[in-house]
Order: C-alpha cells, then structure tokens, then sequence
C-alpha cells in the first residue's frame, strides 16, 4: 500500500469517527472512545505528513 492510499484510508476513518462523535455529542451521549481515536488517526496523519515534508526537504538523508 502506497503512503497517497495510506494517508486516504486514514482520512476515510478519521470522517468516519468524526460523524460518529458528532452524533453522540448532539444526543449527549459519552465518546471518550472514539475521541482515543480520533486523537490517534490524526496523530499517524500528522506523522506521515511530516514525514512526507522532511523527505521532500531532504531527499538525500536516507534516515526519514
């Protein structure tokens, strides 16, 4: 899997939970969960994007 279909899987579940929060904030129900994963999806979007950036920064360190 390419890190493009990678980085639009990622963004297809972050919607995904977002609506499912939405939902529950406007029923007033609890969603401390899907907020852990939230926080998590945006944190594996985070890093693949700045990873995506020091790359194109610095095309010859191997390290990124």
């Amino acid at each position: 899997m390419s890190r493009q279909e990678y980085l639009k899987l990622l963004e297809k579940e972050l919607q995904r939970v977002n609506k499912i929060i939405d939902y529950k904030i406007l029923h007033g129900l609890e969603y401390r969960s899907e907020a852990r994963d939230h926080k998590l999806l945006l944190r594996k979007v985070r890093q693949n994007n700045h990873r995506s950036f020091l790359n194109k920064m610095f095309p010859t360190l191997s390290f990124f």
